[in-house]
C-alpha cells in the first residue's frame, strides 16, 4: 500500500505558448525535477517558441530549443492543480476546485533578448517560490 501523495500539477497558459509560459515550464521543470508535473499551452499557439526566449533561456543554463507551442485543452486544465495565466484573459477555461494564478508580466512577443531577459528573470524568481510552496 503507497501513501506516497500524488506529484501536484501545474499548467501555464499564454496566449502563443511561445514566450512566457515556455519559460515558466522550463524553470519549473529545471528546477522541481520530477517532483511535479508541469505542462504549458496557448490559447491560439504560434508556430514556433520566440527565439529570442529560447536564447534568453539558454544564457540561463536551461535549453528550450526542442520545445513546441501546443494547444490549450480543457483536458489539460482538468489534469492540473495548479493553473497559471499569463496574459490570456477570458480565453482560459475555468473549472470550479482548481488553483488559479495569473501572472502579470510583460510580453516578450516581438522583444529581442535584452529585453527577454528581466522577463525571464521575474519568471524565474516567481518559479522559485512556486516550487517552494508546492513541495514544501
Amino acid at each position: 500500500m503507497s501513501t506516497e501523495t500524488p506529484r501536484p500539477s501545474v499548467l501555464f497558459v499564454c496566449v502563443h505558448n511561445a514566450g512566457r509560459s515556455q519559460m515558466a515550464a522550463a524553470f519549473l521543470t529545471h528546477l522541481a525535477g520530477d517532483r511535479i508535473d508541469v505542462r504549458s499551452a496557448g490559447s491560439a499557439p504560434a508556430d514556433t517558441v520566440n527565439p529570442a526566449v529560447v536564447e534568453a533561456m539558454r544564457e540561463a543554463g536551461v535549453d528550450i530549443s526542442a520545445e513546441t507551442p501546443k494547444v490549450l485543452t480543457v483536458e489539460a486544465v482538468r489534469a492540473s492543480d495548479v493553473v497559471i495565466t499569463m496574459g490570456c484573459g477570458d480565453s482560459c477555461p475555468v473549472f470550479p476546485g482548481k488553483r488559479y494564478l495569473d501572472w502579470q508580466l510583460d510580453d516578450p512577443a516581438g522583444q529581442g533578448v535584452d529585453a527577454v531577459r528581466p522577463i525571464r528573470d521575474e519568471i524565474e524568481r516567481r518559479i522559485r517560490d512556486l516550487v517552494t510552496d508546492l513541495t514544501g
